[in-house]
């Protein structure tokens, strides 16, 4: 798969001269005049799916969750010179192209905040130059399968295990956003997810359509290592799963749109209910050079394609990714929205656990261990296009991964995405000693606790203040875990108490879990 990338790119920098080059830019407006309409009849927006993960979970409704004002979206589409091309409503922002005049022009309209363009050789404008924009930022049944030659990939995780206890991914709603499924819907292999009804829903972003089986054979061989459920052949690592299928990667080019088609797909996820996304996907150069990234553009936060995925997570998604495949190429680091902090970064291994040389590496620009876990990535079992495949990638370990991230989700369905996230660090062969080329390593799950222990209704428990500094106080005695934002836990009391300490954290965010209920915290 191809690693692409588009940059955001906060300098300020005015052109005296427009030249009449399509450029492409993402249109930032100021607020969503519907929201009060919306949030009060959230039925309107999202799914009753997508509503009870969010109760579930304790996640709040709020404006992110509001479409994108369609009186904002009719002007920008009528304006001169100007192609909508996608929406975000996380980001309440459009991707144009046009020229940079007419593109420039569009702060004639007043629900225009600020643009920025995706050649880093024009950057961030705004209507006041200089302005600096932040950016939001029991005991079951046994059940065994013969897993085939997909037996290495799924045993290197314990992960039947997992599977013997009936954790397969029943009820668990998991999307694929990729390049295409080429043939899934009438290829034998895939049936059983149509027989059963598995497959909820399809959109193709690239051809603004539902036919997502076409472009590209890698979604289908990804979909496979996760649903796959053909006995002494292959049985993927979440083989009772329901699945999405959303084509986001235009494969005949490699520009910045497809970085909003991949947000306008989440979106859609999030909205119908989803509760994993894998994306196999990265973006780091671009056909024109003015767009590519640097290094120090792995931050997290500067791509929109990772300020959509932390949204996504935010939401009450477990985003699952691709590390890339450049690791011993003159860029080694993993590419966006790997570097995003929320989201769980999947590297390659072999069958004997050694780092495949081709799997990137940490760490982010501001210092973050990337990846997160590894798995599988040489010569793992695939299908796709009428036969079985023993294929090399990342765009492999993710997925074995993010199935069994379904497994996790199905066996406590109230865990939030950075619970699910420490746990599997918490499992990891590395989890004492991480490092930039495994993460935090291999998870075993035969070390999953697998037991239910419903801690939510044991305390009426609540904290203050927040943001906080030095202490936190309990509304009511309790246990608790404090977690960074990327998952690792770094604090943790098994008696009741009544207040926490947090004198001598860096200020961020983190993430309070109280007797089992998460809350984000946030650290001045």
């Amino acid at each position: 798969m191809k690693y692409k990338i588009f940059l955001l790119f906060t300098s300020f920098i005015i052109s005296s001269v427009y030249t009449q080059t399509v450029e492409d830019a993402w249109v930032f407006f100021t607020g969503k005049p519907q929201a009060d309409s919306y949030l009060n009849n959230p039925l309107n927006m999202l799914s009753q799916r997508a509503i009870d993960r969010r109760e579930r979970l304790n996640i709040d409704l709020d404006e992110l969750d509001v479409p994108v004002d369609e009186d904002y979206l009719q002007q920008i589409s009528t304006a001169n010179g100007i192609v909508v091309k996608a929406k975000s409503k996380w980001l309440n922002a459009v991707h144009v192209q046009g020229s940079e005049e007419d593109i420039r022009n569009l702060f004639n309209f007043d629900f225009v905040d600020y643009l920025e363009f995706a050649n880093k050789n024009i950057g961030t404008v705004s209507r006041q130059p200089g302005m600096n924009f932040q950016t939001t930022s029991q005991k079951f049944p046994q059940i065994t399968y013969d897993y085939g030659n997909g037996y290495d990939q799924i045993h290197l995780l314990n992960g039947e295990l997992m599977h013997e206890q009936d954790f397969t991914g029943k009820g668990i709603l998991l999307a694929v956003i990729d390049a295409g499924f080429i043939d899934v819907n009438t290829d034998d292999f895939f049936q059983h997810l149509f027989q059963d009804n598995k497959v909820i829903d399809v959109y193709n972003f690239v051809g603004n359509d539902e036919n997502v089986y076409q472009y590209h054979s890698h979604g289908a061989s990804v979909l496979s290592t996760i649903a796959g459920k053909s006995e002494g052949e292959l049985v993927g690592t979440a083989p009772d799963v329901s699945v999405a299928l959303y084509v986001s990667e235009d494969v005949s080019q490699e520009m910045p749109i497809e970085e909003s088609y991949w947000a306008e797909a989440a979106e859609r996820a999030d909205s119908i209910g989803v509760d994993v996304i894998n994306t196999s996907l990265g973006y780091q150069t671009y056909d024109r050079d003015e767009y590519s990234y640097t290094m120090d553009d792995l931050d997290g936060k500067t791509s929109f394609i990772s300020r959509a995925a932390e949204i996504a997570v935010s939401r009450g998604i477990v985003v699952v990714v691709s590390a890339g495949n450049s690791g011993n190429t003159s860029w080694p680091k993993i590419a966006m929205p790997a570097d995003a902090v929320s989201v769980i970064t999947v590297g390659a291994v072999d069958v004997n656990r050694e780092k495949a040389s081709f799997s990137s590496v940490g760490p982010t620009a501001d210092g973050r261990i990337k990846p997160d876990v590894m798995a599988q990535g040489v010569n793992a079992t695939a299908y796709s296009a009428g036969s079985f495949h023993s294929l090399s990638g990342t765009s492999l370990s993710s997925p074995i991964i993010a199935g069994m991230t379904a497994c996790m989700r199905q066996t406590y369905p109230d865990k939030t995405p950075a619970e699910i996230k420490q746990d599997l660090i918490s499992i990891s062969d590395r989890s004492d000693n991480p490092d930039n080329e495994y993460g935090y390593g291999i998870p075993d799950f035969s070390l999953y606790e697998t037991n239910h222990i419903n801690k939510n209704d044991t305390y009426n428990i609540d904290f203050y203040p927040n943001p906080a500094h030095q202490k936190i106080y309990l509304t009511g005695e309790s246990t608790y875990k404090l977690f960074t934002a990327d998952g690792k836990m770094i604090k943790e009391k098994n008696t009741l108490q009544n207040h926490i300490d947090i004198n001598g954290l860096s200020k961020g965010i983190y993430y309070l879990s109280l007797s089992g209920k998460t809350f984000k915290l946030i650290v001045e």
